[in-house]
């Protein structure tokens, strides 16, 4: 056995374990659903993006794809996200993914099936906030409107 292959296994977060503010995540999930990239306007200026839900035996989570990661999964396949940070948005845990991040396609019995996944989604607590990175941050930020 080489000595790499102890390394190279880092440990997979499942999706119930989410909280916001994790950085550095590793998941194995399902891909439940997968929309199209679009830009959006950021302060840090057009982005594309693509929103997806995965999911594990544990529950399913709204993934953000960032950049050229946008659009790079397809409903049904089994994947392993590496180098994912999470947010919160409307009171839900968001699993994000970026140009630092990578996404490998797993054999399909390496996560569970469409119909193993839980309804269940991940909660922010409510009192949660991005931490002030200095010099700048990364993703977006989570703000509180009033609702009229």
């Amino acid at each position: 056995m080489e000595p790499m292959s102890e390394q190279s296994r880092e440990k997979n977060t499942k999706v119930s374990d989410l909280k916001p503010g994790m950085d550095n995540v590793s998941v194995r999930v399902r891909v439940l659903e997968a929309e199209p990239p679009r830009t959006i306007n950021t302060r840090r200026g057009v982005r594309t993006i693509s929103e997806a839900v995965v999911g594990d035996e544990t529950g399913r989570v709204r993934l953000t794809l960032w950049g050229n990661a946008a659009g790079n999964i397809e409903p049904g396949t089994a994947v392993e996200i590496k180098g994912a940070w999470t947010t919160a948005y409307r009171g839900q845990v968001v699993l994000n993914v970026g140009s630092r991040g990578e996404i490998n396609t797993l054999d399909d019995n390496e996560a569970p099936r469409e119909e193993e996944v839980p309804e269940e989604t991940p909660k922010a607590p409510p009192d949660w906030r991005p931490p002030q990175r200095a010099g700048g941050f990364r993703g977006f930020r989570t703000r509180r409107y009033p609702r009229y």
